[in-house]
């Protein structure tokens, strides 16, 4: 049995985030024993299962989705969870990357124009 602040740094989070999860319902607040809340391997084992969905670019509702299937192995769901995930980060990808091509060809037409010139960056921020 692990006290909050052991199972943070199990966990390797802070316990304030360990208690926002708390109120998320991500995990549940133990009772107390002796004056201490105690978590379990099974808790820590929830924790580091939000920290790697998270990692995977889940939301934290969709965590607490996941983490529901996780319990009924409902295959299905997780990969139409994953499917819709995927989806949303090819779109981001797509997006950064026109942000990125826009970005450097700004950056080269400020390179080729000189110092006596208008900034084509600044100028193509303006309104």
């Amino acid at each position: 049995m692990l006290t909050i602040g052991k199972l943070a740094k199990a966990a390797n989070i802070g316990v304030e985030t360990v208690r926002y999860y708390q109120r998320k319902e991500l995990i549940n607040v133990p009772s107390k024993t002796e004056g201490f809340r105690k978590y379990s391997e099974e808790d820590l084992r929830r924790l580091k299962f939000i920290k790697e969905a998270q990692k995977a670019g889940f939301t934290l509702n969709e965590i607490k989705e996941l983490l529901a299937l996780d319990t009924s192995h409902d295959h299905q769901r997780a990969q139409e969870l994953a499917s819709a995930r995927i989806k949303e980060l090819d779109d981001k990808i797509e997006e950064m990357q026109q942000a990125r091509d826009r970005l450097k060809n700004l950056f080269h037409q400020c390179e080729s124009r000189g110092q006596n010139k208008p900034c084509a960056i600044l100028k193509a921020f303006e309104v």
